[in-house]
C-alpha cells in the first residue's frame, strides 16, 4: 500500500562491490518503472518510531518490480552504514520515487553522451550506460571515472565488459593507487587529463556529472574552461567523500 507516496521494498539480495559499499536489489510491488538517472528515497523506522531518509541514485531503469542500487558507507551516516554493513535479503524498507527529472538520459538519437563520476557517483551513469548499451548506441558514450584506487571502483568487472568490444569508451584515473601494470599517471583529475579523455566540445556532446561536491564543481567549471556549453552540462552531487 502506498503512503504518502511511500512504498514498501522487501531487500531481494545484497552483493558487494567494494569493502565499503553493497548492491542492493529491492522488490517494489507496483514500482512504475524509471529513467536512466533517477534517484529514490530510502526511509528506515525505528522501534523508537525515529524515522532517517535518504536519496540514493538507482543503477536500474525501466519497467520491472524490482530496483537495483549502489550504497557507499558514509561512517557517520545514519541510513548508509545500515545499509552496507546490516541489511539483509527479507528485510523490509520503504522507498519513495522514481524521482527526479533533470538528470535523466533516455535512448533515441545518436548525439555524444559524456559521462563523468567521482566515486559512487558512478551509479547513475551505469544506468544510463545500461541504457545505452541495451539501445545499442554505446558507441556514442565515453565514461570517465575517478576512484581513488581500483579496489574502490564500484561496478569494476561490469563496467569493463559494457566497455569491451567497442562498446562504451572507459576511462580510469586513479587518485591514489593504480592496477599493477597502470602505464599512466596517478593523481587528482586535472584540465589536460580531462581534455584529452571526453568528447571534443565541437562534438557538443550532453554531459553528465555526478560524485562529491568539490569534484563535480571542479569537473564543471573545467569543461565550460574547455568549450562545453553550460547548457549541456548537467550536475549531481553529494556531501560525502
Amino acid at each position: 500500500m502506498i503512503v504518502g507516496g511511500w512504498r514498501p521494498a522487501r531487500v531481494a539480495r545484497v552483493a558487494e562491490s567494494t569493502a565499503s559499499a553493497r548492491i542492493l536489489h529491492l522488490e517494489v510491488p507496483g514500482w512504475p518503472g524509471s529513467d536512466a538517472g533517477q534517484h529514490v528515497d530510502i526511509r528506515l523506522t525505528a522501534e523508537d518510531g525515529y524515522q532517517a531518509v535518504r536519496s540514493y541514485s538507482l543503477a536500474s531503469y525501466g519497467p520491472g518490480e524490482t530496483i537495483e542500487l549502489g550504497v557507499d558507507e558514509i561512517p557517520e551516516g545514519e541510513v548508509s552504514p545500515y545499509l552496507v554493513r546490516d541489511v539483509r535479503a527479507g528485510d523490509e524498507l520503504e522507498v519513495k520515487g522514481p524521482l527526479g527529472g533533470y538528470f535523466v538520459w533516455r535512448p533515441g538519437g545518436e548525439e555524444p553522451v559524456q559521462l563523468i563520476a567521482g566515486g559512487s557517483g558512478v551509479v547513475p551513469l551505469l544506468a544510463m550506460a545500461r541504457a545505452a548499451k541495451d539501445a545499442g548506441t554505446e558507441a556514442s558514450v565515453r565514461m570517465l571515472y575517478s576512484v581513488r584506487g581500483p579496489d574502490e571502483a564500484m561496478y569494476r568487472e561490469e563496467l569493463e565488459s559494457i566497455a569491451g568490444a567497442g562498446g562504451v569508451d572507459l576511462t580510469w584515473v586513479y587518485t591514489r593507487r593504480a592496477p599493477d601494470g597502470w602505464e599512466g599517471s596517478v593523481g587528482r583529475l586535472d584540465d589536460a587529463g580531462l581534455a584529452g579523455a571526453v568528447w571534443e566540445p565541437e562534438r557538443d556532446p550532453i554531459v553528465y556529472v555526478c560524485g562529491p561536491t568539490g569534484f563535480v564543481e571542479h569537473v564543471a567549471d573545467a569543461l565550460v574552461e574547455l568549450g562545453h556549453r553550460p547548457e549541456r552540462i548537467r550536475t549531481e552531487r553529494f556531501g560525502g567523500a
